[in-house]
């Protein structure tokens, strides 16, 4: 007799030995019990976790001759029959290779007829999600009002590729991945059975490596027994299935959060020399970090792990060790950085990369430490104030009867220049203007409202940028106009056809002929957008990062400068 491998020879024969699937077999043993078994049921989820299995179950106890009952007896003809798959009632169709609409009329066709000996002509129809559209809507009619005697149950791993006509006509169960510890106990049940014995750690590595499935665990376990008559070392069970030995992801991941880079990249070339997939060890270590920020977050959290207790246990040691911000700092890091190493031809190199752009790298302070850090720098600047006889800052309202404190003295600050057109031999003239005066008065007594009352009334489009002009000096035939705003009002009025409107009102208006000569002065920088002068703006900037202040606050927060603004206080004066 040929042999019979783990997956077949330990397949589950009742709804009780079905492994991890609790929440379907509870509800089909309760509507078998009750009478009511839907006409079409639909079983979707990951692979290895059931779906036929639990099909055949149902198929075995609706047709049982005990039964209908919860679990088949396996004793009689139709439970052995169905057993074995040669079932005269019960037919198995791979949808895959029976998808066209002509074999579904052919099904529909004999579904008309009386089942041969038992209860029910029942069709199981796997991974039904491969059937055409027209196979589809040929079973649609059947499906929704079959033969009294007709059960359809389909199993999918894709359930979203199936038409929403059909799931409608389904009641339908959802499988789930069977959980790692109660996958390990099965492992080591089927060793006792087996008279075989394997380490804990194998168990949980093959565990690991099904990802939820049982019938890949068995496949795996299945090829581990053959290693040797004995007891297989893990070294060697890790050797057959190509596995990264987790040692090696724990020291990874704890060499990278000491900042040790030399260690991190020599557990790198021994997993490389191994001949090991490294995307794969990469997208362990995430699976590592994100493991060790849970066990950070405390007791509630660590109920989201799947590990054997030994890991867990470790886990929960390593998470001890290391700062919550740091751990979730690395995996952050790390994470940003999964597409690079997916996508990589040198996953080597890039790996390599990673790990020594960490090594430059630093991760952010803890909330409290830099709180204190932030206190002790404002008590030393504070001190700093004492010792030169100012008085430190008040961070709240003075009191009532506290003197006025002595105002600091603002960084220094060149006067913003003024952009002007004016031929070079006046340039040492207009270099010390006097003083302006306010809009609306000139220095030779002459008023500068009429001027612009005729302005506005002639040229209202010119009157805009000229509101807030100042006199700066009246000589004879020139009139110096000091222009407040931005370079766009300037290059208005500076136009040769409005200079000509300009100085044809001012020579009215004055009774002399007069040629304007504009001088811009730019707006400080305020907060607002406002703008200044270039050379302004960059001596502010360069003195600005000079300050003490500045250059200790970037160098406790790790931080760099995005933008500098000149504060203006309320009431216009620059302080």
């Amino acid at each position: 007799m040929s042999y019979l491998v783990l997956a077949r020879k330990y397949r589950p024969q009742t709804l009780a030995t079905v492994l991890g699937q609790e929440h379907v077999t509870r509800t089909l043993a309760n509507a078998i019990a009750s009478g009511r078994v839907a006409h079409a049921i639909l079983f979707s989820g990951p692979r290895g976790t059931g779906k036929t299995t639990v099909a055949r179950i149902l198929a075995k106890a609706m047709n049982c001759e005990a039964g209908p009952a919860p679990e088949p007896c396996n004793r009689c003809a139709s439970c052995i029959e169905i057993t074995s798959g040669g079932g005269a009632d019960v037919h198995e169709i791979d949808g895959a290779s029976n998808n066209s609409v002509d074999q579904v009329r052919e099904l529909r066709e004999n579904a008309r007829y009386m089942p041969a000996r038992s209860r029910h002509k029942i069709y199981i129809i796997d991974e039904v999600h491969m059937l055409t559209t027209a196979a589809f809507n040929a079973l649609l009619k059947t499906l929704e009002e079959p033969p009294a005697h007709v059960l359809f149950f389909f199993a999918t791993t894709e359930p979203h590729k199936i038409p929403i006509t059909i799931l409608s006509r389904c009641q339908r169960h959802e499988m789930r991945r069977v959980e790692m510890p109660a996958l390990c106990r099965h492992l080591e049940e089927i060793c006792r059975q087996e008279s075989r014995a394997l380490p804990a750690e194998s168990l949980a590595l093959i565990a690991r490596e099904a990802g939820g499935s049982v019938r890949d665990a068995l496949s795996l376990l299945d090829q581990v027994l053959l290693i040797a008559d004995g007891v297989p070392s893990h070294a060697a069970i890790l050797e057959l299935l190509g596995v990264v030995d987790r040692e090696a992801v724990f020291g990874l991941a704890e060499s990278l959060l000491e900042g040790n880079t030399l260690g991190a990249l020599d557990t790198l070339d021994r997993v490389y020399d191994g001949g090991h997939d490294l995307k794969r060890l990469y997208a362990d270590l995430l699976a590592q970090l994100r493991d060790l920020c849970l066990c950070t977050m405390g007791e509630e959290a660590r109920r989201l792990l799947d590990h054997p207790a030994h890991e867990m246990d470790r886990l929960v040691a390593a998470a001890a060790r290391f700062p919550a911000n740091r751990v979730s700092w690395l995996f952050d890091r790390l994470f940003a950085e999964e597409a690079s190493v997916r996508l990589a031809s040198e996953p080597r190199l890039a790996l390599e990369l990673i790990f020594i752009r960490l090594a430059w790298a630093r991760p952010p302070l803890p909330l409290a430490e830099l709180i204190e850090k932030l206190d002790d720098l404002r008590r030393s600047i504070g001190g700093a104030r004492e010792n030169e006889g100012a008085a430190p800052r008040q961070w709240g309202p003075p009191a009532a009867d506290a003197p006025a404190p002595v105002r600091e003295p603002d960084l220094p600050r060149p006067d913003v220049p003024s952009c002007r057109f004016t031929a070079p031999e006046e340039e040492n003239e207009a270099a010390a203007p006097p003083a302006a005066t306010p809009p609306g008065q000139d220095p030779s007594g002459a008023s500068w409202d009429t001027v612009m009352a005729q302005v506005k009334k002639q040229h209202p489009s010119l009157a805009s940028p000229l509101e807030q002009a100042v006199v700066r000096s009246h000589t004879a035939g020139r009139i110096e106009i000091e222009l407040v705003g931005s370079e766009f009002h300037f290059n208005l009025v500076n136009r040769k056809k409005n200079l000509a409107v300009l100085a044809k009102i001012a020579s009215e208006c004055y009774g002399e002929p007069l040629q304007p000569v504009l001088i811009r002065r730019a707006l400080p920088a305020d907060g607002n957008g406002t703008e200044a002068g270039a050379e302004t703006g960059a001596l502010l900037r360069e003195r600005t990062l000079r300050h003490p202040m500045v250059e200790e606050a970037l160098r406790l927060f790790d931080g760099r400068v995005i933008d500098i603004k000149r504060l203006v206080p309320q009431g216009g004066k620059d302080g």
